[in-house]
């Protein structure tokens, strides 16, 4: 894997393991103590580089209902100190997604957790979502990222999932958009929800238009899947495919893992 100027990005078939943090305290799903949503993260963890996974990032998927852009300052401390962990736990390069879109949040818990990327959805043009409407914040999330000297690269959605563009768009534009204009360091390939898989023609035609860029396929992966996306992703994050009972299972990542990583069909 390469390291970039701005973070870490992945080179080449790389797996992205996904930690889904349960909900954090404050939240309105929450029943557990932040020791005992810390313990079970850090294991997430600890099964996703058992298993072979060369990544993870930790996501707040457990706070439903999301805010449509900062999140709680809470929130951004709680996933500091996960992230924290998680890098004490694993030392794989880690990730940061505060959903629904609070990139500067991301960016802050990366910076002072050693976390070496984030996830945005929204970094270029405005999308309805279920959150109402979500514009890009390229401006603000790249000129903080200078003014902290943040070693924290920018891995960002296009045509994100779960949301319908504001405006007719086209996604190869979009594409080149989020990597010429927005500065992402890696662009992502979704499926329309959660679990759903990306197509394949949605993947190359991103592929073409921001050439150089690293491309992920982000959502739906399986073992059964992966090969037909070929030889243009640079990773493939992995989640919901590797859970055993809410958990992630070291079998089952070293098993896409394997699979990714051009070890057995």
């Amino acid at each position: 894997m390469r390291r970039a100027g701005g973070g870490w990005v992945p080179d080449r078939r790389a797996l992205v393991g996904v930690v889904h943090v349960e909900p954090l305290p404050g939240s309105p799903r929450g029943s557990l103590s932040f020791a005992e949503i810390e313990k079970l993260a850090c294991a997430d963890a600890a099964a996703w580089k058992e298993g072979g996974a060369d990544a993870v990032i930790v996501e707040n998927f457990g706070d439903t209902p999301f805010p449509r852009a900062a999140a709680p300052v809470e929130t951004v401390a709680f996933l500091a100190l996960i992230a924290r962990s998680v890098i004490a736990e694993t030392a794989l390069p880690t990730g940061i997604n505060i959903l629904r879109n609070d990139a500067l949040g991301a960016l802050a818990a990366a910076a002072a957790s050693g976390a070496s990327f984030i996830r945005v959805n929204v970094l270029t043009h405005a999308f309805v979502t279920d959150q109402g409407i979500i514009e890009g914040v390229a401006f603000d999330l790249l000129r903080r990222r200078a003014a902290l000297d943040a070693d924290v690269a920018v891995w960002a959605d296009v045509m994100v999932k779960h949301a319908a563009p504001l405006a007719p768009c086209d996604p190869a534009q979009a594409a080149r958009d989020l990597a010429f204009r927005g500065g992402a360091d890696a662009i992502i390939v979704t499926g329309e929800a959660t679990g759903d898989a990306a197509r394949r023609d949605d993947v190359r035609l991103v592929a073409r238009a921001a050439a150089g860029v690293p491309l992920l396929v982000g959502s739906g992966v399986t073992p059964d899947n992966a090969p037909s996306f070929g030889d243009d992703p640079a990773g493939f994050i992995v989640g919901t495919w590797c859970k055993v009972d809410g958990r992630i299972d070291p079998e089952r990542v070293g098993r896409i893992a394997s699979c990714i990583h051009g070890e057995a069909g």
